[in-house]
């Protein structure tokens, strides 16, 4: 069996990753979503509301395309969440250069602590490139709509918590 895994702190999930989700379900037979708790990233939701959109929006997915998604909430190093789940393939999406750098960086250090699990990018679909957690929670702070970035359950849930906040 072909374990991946796709990690990420997905706050909230969006369609980039949604998309990067579907076309790496076409390249393993079991997908592990793992979310990271990342306290530095101070996340406007709890690990436990990530991880329930994540599984809401993405099991279904994996199951109409005939792989199983497993979600996967983890703290610690990415390489040993991979060993813990029985990943062989980290996948990662990749939206512009900037993006790569960084990525290239991961890939050296994972490979110098365990070279048996590789990585692979999936570049984000033309559609997708320009969206970021981050960019979708700030355009839903000041009241501007995202719902062509994120799924309509998401949306919802953001703009509660936005407006539990004001």
């Amino acid at each position: 069996m072909r374990i991946g895994l796709y990690p990420g702190t997905f706050d909230p999930v969006h369609h980039g990753h949604i998309d990067i989700i579907r076309r790496a379900c076409s390249l393993v037979d079991r997908l592990v979503i793992g979310v990271a708790i990342n306290r530095d990233k101070g996340p406007l939701f709890s690990l436990d509301e990530r991880v329930a959109m994540v599984k809401a929006e993405c099991v279904p997915l994996g199951a109409a395309v005939g792989c199983e998604v497993i979600v996967h909430p983890f703290e610690n190093l990415l390489i040993d969440c991979a060993r813990d789940v029985g990943a062989s393939v980290i996948v990662r999406g990749l939206r512009a250069v900037a993006d790569f750098e960084y990525e290239f960086q991961m890939v050296g250090m994972n490979r110098s602590l365990d070279d048996s699990i590789e990585t692979v990018f999936l570049m984000a679909d033309a559609k997708n490139q320009a969206i970021a957690s981050k960019l979708v929670k700030e355009i839903a702070r000041l009241k501007g709509d995202v719902a062509k970035f994120v799924p309509e359950k998401v949306k919802t849930q953001l703009d509660a918590r936005l407006r539990s906040m004001s």
